[in-house]
């Protein structure tokens, strides 16, 4: 996972560096939180995971309890969170996360990015054999007082599948079914959480050349400009050519 979780730090911090579009998804994401599990981040676990992120992205606290406030109106129309799969060129599959207010806008702006760069957006639940949707918690190695093999123990039994380390951040990894026990597990540990959300991790990596990955990342940077997607998966398999395409771009 090293790798890919390489390119999609990568891509996030491009992504994020668009501050406005970056806390346009977070308000997003506040207001589908209060909806489901109210105000109270104290008893809503959602709520507690999307302020963490807020925090990460340094999104002003104001902001953050002016979204809250909002979302808890009934006047505040709530998001649907949409699914939508296709393949890019070369046949590298691409999974997409929305919130939208608007299906019909959200599915008709995603059709037409996938054609403008030669793919097809196919049926939902078609890619579902090539992911499996992980939890993923990233932490300050700074922040933590345990010696990591004291860390692996403490999170074993709270569905703990991976720890990925480099001198940035610690990285782990959980089945989707234990996600909130390790986010409760974690803050009892007094461990502050960078970021943390649900990630669509390939099963297998499909591998294409730097000049074939062009239109593949044309089309991912569209639906991550696009402010109705939350988040953009994909299996294709990360060389140093390909990473040198990205930050050239």
């Amino acid at each position: 996972m090293g790798r890919a979780f390489e390119f999609r730090k990568a891509r996030k911090m491009k992504r994020w560096s668009k501050m406005a579009k970056t806390f346009t998804r977070i308000g997003k994401d506040i207001v589908m939180s209060v909806k489901e599990g109210g105000a109270n981040p104290e008893t809503n676990s959602r709520l507690r995971q999307v302020m963490q992120n807020a925090k990460a992205a340094n999104m002003p606290k104001d902001n953050v309890l002016r979204a809250i406030k909002k979302a808890s109106s009934k006047e505040t129309a709530n998001y649907d969170e949409i699914t939508l799969e296709g393949y890019a060129i070369h046949g590298i599959a691409v999974f997409v996360d929305c919130a939208s207010d608007n299906n019909n806008r959200t599915v008709a702006d995603v059709r037409s990015y996938f054609s403008k760069c030669d793919g097809a957006l196919g049926t939902n639940g078609s890619l579902e054999f090539i992911f499996n949707r992980k939890g993923v918690f990233t932490i300050d190695p700074k922040n933590i007082t345990l010696e990591l093999e004291e860390l692996e123990m403490e999170l074993i039994d709270f569905g703990l599948e991976e720890l990925e380390i480099d001198d940035e951040a610690i990285t782990v990894y959980c089945s989707l079914t234990d996600f909130n026990n390790m986010q409760v597990k974690l803050e009892k540990l007094n461990i502050e959480i960078q970021n943390s959300e649900l990630q669509r991790i390939p099963n297998n990596l499909k591998k294409i050349t730097a000049n074939e990955s062009v239109k593949v990342l044309k089309l991912l940077d569209l639906l991550e400009e696009n402010d109705d997607v939350q988040q953009v998966f994909h299996n294709m398999e990360l060389t140093n050519e390909i990473l040198e395409v990205m930050e050239n771009e």
